[in-house]
C-alpha cells in the first residue's frame, strides 16, 4: 500500500539538487530509464523531472535516439496525457520534464484499494484509449504502456514516458537479447522481436485494462521468460474478469495485430456500455473515488544558502553618505561639502579649461605657420 504522503521521498546523498536550473525538491521514484524527481517551474507550478541513467546517456545511438522522440512528443498535446514542457537530450545527464499529474499510479491504486469496479475500468479505458490516439497522431508507439505509467488524476487518468521505451532501443544493452518494456504487458510481436506498430499500444491497453478489473496481470507473475512463452503461445484466461468487459478485452488481445481494435473503436464501445453516464458527468467522482486523498506537493525547494567560507570575489559596495574631506584616491574624488567649495572648484575648472584653449590655439598657429 501506498500512503499519498509516500508520494514523495526526501532526496538521498547521490540524488542531484538542481539539474539545469532546475532545484530538486523531493524524489518520486526510479524505473529502468532514470529517476524521477519533483521540481517547479520559475512560477511555482510542479513538474516531473526525469534525469537519464548514466548507462543510457554514455551510449550515442540513444541519445541520438531520444533527441527524436523527445522532438515527437512536443507535439503531444491531449487531455490525457502529461505535456512534455521541457528536456535536453544533449545535457549531462539528459533530462526532461512534464507537467506533474497530483495522482496515484493505476499500479498503486489497484495495491491500495483492491480491483476497480467495472465503471471505472470503462472510464479508465477510454481515457487510455483516447490518450493513445493523440500520441499516435503525432508519429510514436509508447511501447511500454502498463499499469505503472497510467496516473490517476481526480478529472481523470493521464498517460506518462510515450514513446521513451523506442529510444533504449539502439543502447548496447539490447543487443544481448533484452527486450525493451515490461514483459507482463508485452503484445507477442513485441516479445518475438517483430515489428511494432500502434496495435502494439492496443494489446497493453487490453492488459493494463484487465489488471484494472482483476487486481493482478492477465498472464501471470513469474520468470519473465515464463510470461512472455505465454504471451506468445497461449491465450489469456478471460474467465476470471467481470462478464461486460470480456468483449473488449478479447478484441484488444487478439494475437494478430491487425485484427485488433483501434482506439477509437475503444472509446466508443466504452461510452456504449457507459450508457447515460457518459453524457452525464459522472467521471469526476468515479475519479475522485479511485484516486483517494490528495497528497500536499511540496513546495519550491529554497535557494541555496551562500558558503560563509567562500572568497569574495566582487568589491563590496560602500555605504551612502557624504565622503569624508580629502584628495582622491582609489574610491573615486571626495563629495563636495558646502556652496563655497562648489564655487571653488567651478573657478577651478574654468581656468583649466582655459588654459586647455589657449595651448591648443597656440599649437594650431604653429602648424598653420609651418
Amino acid at each position: 500500500m501506498t500512503h499519498p504522503a509516500e508520494v514523495f521521498q526526501p532526496l538521498q546523498d547521490d540524488d542531484p539538487r538542481t539539474v539545469a536550473g532546475y532545484r530538486l525538491a523531493a524524489r518520486l521514484g526510479a524505473g529502468g530509464m532514470g529517476r524521477v524527481y519533483l521540481s517547479h517551474t520559475p512560477g511555482g507550478r510542479p513538474v516531473a523531472l526525469k534525469v537519464v541513467r548514466s548507462e543510457l546517456a554514455d551510449d550515442p545511438a540513444f541519445r541520438r535516439r531520444f533527441g527524436r522522440e523527445i522532438r515527437a512528443a512536443r507535439t503531444v498535446k491531449g487531455a490525457y496525457t502529461a505535456e512534455l514542457i521541457d528536456a535536453d537530450p544533449d545535457g549531462t545527464p539528459p533530462w526532461l520534464a512534464t507537467v506533474y499529474v497530483p495522482g496515484p499510479s493505476l499500479t498503486e491504486a489497484v495495491a491500495r484499494r483492491g480491483p476497480l469496479p467495472v465503471p471505472a475500468v470503462l472510464w479508465l479505458t477510454a481515457g487510455v484509449a483516447e490518450a493513445l490516439q493523440v500520441i499516435h497522431g503525432a508519429g510514436i508507439v509508447h511501447r511500454d504502456l502498463k499499469p505503472s505509467n497510467v496516473l490517476l488524476a481526480a478529472d481523470g487518468p493521464r498517460v506518462i514516458d510515450f514513446g521513451i521505451a523506442l529510444a533504449a532501443d539502439a543502447t548496447a544493452h539490447t543487443a544481448t537479447g533484452a527486450v525493451i518494456g515490461t514483459p507482463q504487458f508485452m503484445a507477442p510481436e513485441q516479445a518475438t522481436g517483430d515489428e511494432v506498430t500502434a496495435a502494439t499500444d492496443v494489446f497493453a491497453l487490453g492488459q493494463t485494462a484487465a489488471f484494472a478489473a482483476l487486481g493482478e496481470p492477465l498472464y501471470g507473475e513469474g520468470s519473465s521468460a515464463g510470461v512472455l512463452y505465454r504471451i506468445v503461445h497461449s491465450r489469456p484466461d478471460l474467465s476470471r474478469l467481470p462478464e461486460q468487459l470480456r468483449p473488449l478485452i478479447a478484441r484488444c488481445l487478439a494475437a494478430e495485430p491487425e485484427e485488433r481494435v483501434t482506439p477509437a473503436e475503444v472509446v466508443e464501445w466504452c461510452r456504449r456500455e457507459l450508457g447515460r453516464d457518459a453524457d452525464a458527468g459522472a467521471g469526476p467522482a468515479v475519479w475522485r473515488e479511485v484516486a483517494g486523498p490528495e497528497a500536499a506537493v511540496p513546495p519550491p525547494a529554497p535557494e541555496p544558502s551562500p558558503d560563509p567560507t567562500a572568497v569574495r570575489t566582487r568589491p563590496l559596495i560602500a555605504p551612502r553618505g557624504p565622503a569624508a574631506p580629502g584628495p582622491a584616491g582609489p574610491q573615486g574624488p571626495s563629495v563636495p561639502r558646502g556652496p563655497e567649495e562648489r564655487r571653488t572648484r567651478r573657478r577651478r575648472f574654468a581656468l583649466g579649461a582655459a588654459a586647455a584653449l589657449a595651448a591648443g590655439g597656440l599649437l594650431l598657429a604653429a602648424a598653420w605657420t609651418l
